[in-house]
């Protein structure tokens, strides 16, 4: 067997690996999955031609199936152009594949009783004078393909020119040693064009599925953002101390958390997401306010150990009333995240504080970070019942409570870039 059999042996088990990779194959539709069926089908029926022309078994007894064979193969093979296109998604290959096959098996079906393009003889195969009316249909099938690869490469917004060059170069390989030195190994370049067509389309398309979820996923946390600025502006309407209090503590637990990243501080815990989801659900840390009576929260003065009590409940429930207006807005990561910092945000180190008394490390890093946010803003800000505190007298009791009321590796943070929350 020659070099040349053993290679289309090659290209039909290649074809039929390719075939069955389609049926099984769940990324494609029906009709996208048919042109693919159509295309590897007419590959392997051209090989197949291929190897029983020149299998070096001839018998002239065999000339008129082998002549009707082969104008099946020199009617399809130019075709297969479109069916590339056809598989690579271009609308309308149907009615131009039906004039395609009309055209060439009308020439070659006209053409091959006066061996015009082809014959059988006594020693076998050989071309006709006219030969060159299917090179012809091959190089327009050739520019064909090329084009629909462009066209599809521009549909999409990542398009790939090198696969299109290297395709096309597969291509040239091939058809140019059929013209030229009369050596076919064309259907070879074909199959491996076809399936680097394949390769390239799915490709695209899971390019286009990725950039399709990454604009979704950016569009649903616009979503969450807009409703957490919904939820931090409905506490705030009610809440006179609690607006620009929202939009600050913001600021501080963005820059207090990337302060620790640079000093290497929680680094097993602390990233750009954590900084991100800091940075966005912060403001929903008085969320559980919206259970609080107005009475309370506009009280003009120090409250009551009674009402500081009924105050006190909006940390227990900040994060079951987080859970109840973002469920299925958000996954639970994120959910998780935004209840610690509803509850626990005012947890103390020393385990004395509200609502659960939870000590260390127990305290969420999130919750933790937001304690010291949220206080120095309290101490900084005026309040309708006391004066702001100087910057300094700020600093002096934020770094006073370090080990008891907040965690000291986030006060040594805050003391080592104090100059940044000015």
């Amino acid at each position: 067997m020659t070099f040349y059999m053993s290679a289309i042996i090659l290209t039909e088990l290649m074809m039929i690996a390719m075939t069955l990779h389609v049926l099984h194959y769940s990324g494609f539709t029906r009709e996208q999955k048919t042109w693919y069926l159509l295309t590897f089908s007419a590959v392997m029926l051209c090989s197949a031609a291929e190897f029983a022309v020149h299998c070096g078994a001839y018998d002239p007894k065999f000339a008129i199936p082998l002549t009707i064979l082969t104008v099946l193969q020199f009617s399809v093979a130019p075709l297969l152009g479109v069916l590339f296109s056809g598989a690579l998604g271009l609308p309308g290959q149907k009615k131009i594949a039906i004039w395609f096959i009309a055209i060439n098996f009308a020439v070659e079906t006209i053409a091959a009783p006066f061996g015009l393009v082809f014959s059988f003889g006594e020693d076998g195969y050989s071309r006709g004078r006219l030969f060159l009316i299917y090179e012809a249909f091959y190089f327009v099938s050739l520019v064909y393909l090329i084009v629909s690869m462009v066209r599809v490469g521009r549909r999409f917004r990542n398009r790939d020119a090198r696969t299109i060059a290297m395709i096309l170069l597969i291509l040239i390989a091939g058809i140019i040693p059929m013209t030229v030195f009369k050596l076919n190994i064309t259907y070879i370049a074909i199959a491996i064009g076809a399936s680097l067509c394949y390769i390239y389309y799915n490709d695209l398309v899971q390019q286009d599925i990725q950039a399709e979820l990454v604009a979704n996923q950016a569009a649903l946390s616009r979503m969450q953002s807009h409703i957490i600025t919904g939820l931090a502006s409905l506490i705030e309407n009610r809440d006179v101390e609690t607006g620009e209090h929202v939009l600050r503590t913001g600021a501080f637990v963005e820059t207090l958390t990337r302060d620790a990243i640079k000093d290497g501080v929680y680094l097993d815990q602390l990233n750009e997401t954590f900084v991100s989801k800091m940075t966005t659900l912060a403001p929903m840390h008085d969320i559980g306010k919206i259970v609080v009576s107005d009475k309370i929260l506009r009280k003009p003065g120090r409250l009551t150990s009674e009402e500081f009590e009924e105050m006190k409940k909006h940390a227990a429930v900040g994060g079951d009333v987080i859970r109840e207006v973002l469920e299925g807005v958000t996954d639970e990561d994120y959910l998780s995240f935004a209840a610690d910092i509803a509850t626990y945000h005012h947890e103390r180190w020393d385990g004395t504080g509200y609502p659960k008394g939870l000590s260390g490390e127990k305290i969420p890093l999130a919750a933790r970070i937001m304690a010291i946010a949220d206080v120095f803003d309290a101490l900084v800000s005026e309040r309708c019942y006391k004066e702001p505190f100087s910057f300094e007298e700020s600093v002096g009791i934020i770094e006073d409570g370090a080990g008891t009321q907040f965690d000291p590796q986030l006060v040594g943070v805050f003391l080592r870039h104090r100059s940044e929350f000015r």
